[in-house]
């Protein structure tokens, strides 16, 4: 019996023939592996959250935002159904692939502000980059108070003023 040369033919749809010969089940449609096609998009709010719980982890840090914003959110987590915001404090602008973070905080007094916006910064970073796989370009920390051991706090009144 003799064999007969093997003939050049054109490779069956659905395959791929690989450099040692071998096919492989990969679609010449898709192209590369499945985790590499199609885009990722993360919105900003998803960074803000991210980067707020963060940044409350941190020692020092006793709460997030301005004055203002503190207020209102202390107003609105009373209200019936309305939940803690965690990314008060926090604006973050995200491209497709870096992310810069403006980050409002008040320090506990008695701490070394400048360790304690160096630890954020860390921890921020290190979540971020992380959760989302963006690179972190920049996180900018304004301290806007510090919260004196005497003073009362606007977010944890626990006495209700209606009995």
């Amino acid at each position: 019996m003799t064999e007969s040369p093997q003939r050049n033919r054109p490779d069956s749809p659905g395959s791929v023939t690989g450099d040692d010969g071998r096919q492989s089940q990969f679609s010449k449609r898709g192209g590369g592996a499945p985790g590499t096609r199609g885009r990722t998009t993360i919105a900003d709010g998803v960074v803000e959250k991210i980067a707020g719980m963060a940044a409350r982890d941190v020692v020092g840090v006793h709460a997030m935002g301005s004055g203002i914003s503190r207020t209102f959110g202390a107003v609105r987590d009373r209200v019936p159904g309305g939940n803690k915001s965690v990314s008060r404090g926090v604006k973050a602008e995200v491209g497709e692939s870096q992310a810069a973070l403006d980050l409002e905080i008040v320090v506990d007094y008695g701490v070394a502000i400048s360790e304690v916006a160096r630890d954020v910064r860390e921890n921020v970073i290190a979540a971020v980059e992380r959760m989302t796989g963006l690179e972190v370009v920049e996180v900018n920390i304004a301290v806007s108070d510090v919260k004196l051991p005497d003073e009362e706090d606007d977010e944890d009144e626990s006495e209700s003023r209606v009995q």
